[in-house]
C-alpha cells in the first residue's frame, strides 16, 4: 500500500531486488518496472551464475547513492551490473 500511495504522489520508489528467478519468467516484470515513471532499483547483478544462472541480486553498496539519485529522479547507471564488475 505504501508503495501504491507513492506512485500516486508522483514520488520516487527505490526497489532493491532479490530473486531466484530473474533471468526467467520475472525479466518480464523487472522489464516492465524498468520503464515505468518514477520506479528506481538498486543495481543488480548475477551473484552465482555457474550454479543458480537465474537468480539476481542488488548490490546493498549502491543502496545510498540510488537513493540520492531516485531523489532526483534519476536511475543510477549501469542499473544491471555484470558478476566481474562487482568489488
Amino acid at each position: 500500500m505504501a508503495a501504491k500511495a507513492h506512485m500516486r504522489n508522483d514520488a520516487p520508489l527505490l526497489l532493491s531486488i532479490s530473486t531466484n528467478d530473474a533471468l526467467g519468467i520475472n525479466m518480464k516484470n523487472i522489464g516492465c518496472l524498468l520503464s515505468t515513471k518514477n520506479i528506481y532499483f538498486v543495481p543488480f547483478g548475477q551473484d552465482n551464475p555457474e550454479k543458480k544462472p537465474n537468480s539476481m541480486i542488488a548490490h546493498v553498496e549502491y543502496l545510498i547513492p540510488a537513493a540520492e539519485m531516485a531523489l532526483e529522479k534519476r536511475q543510477l547507471q549501469p542499473v544491471v551490473l555484470s558478476p566481474f564488475d562487482v568489488q
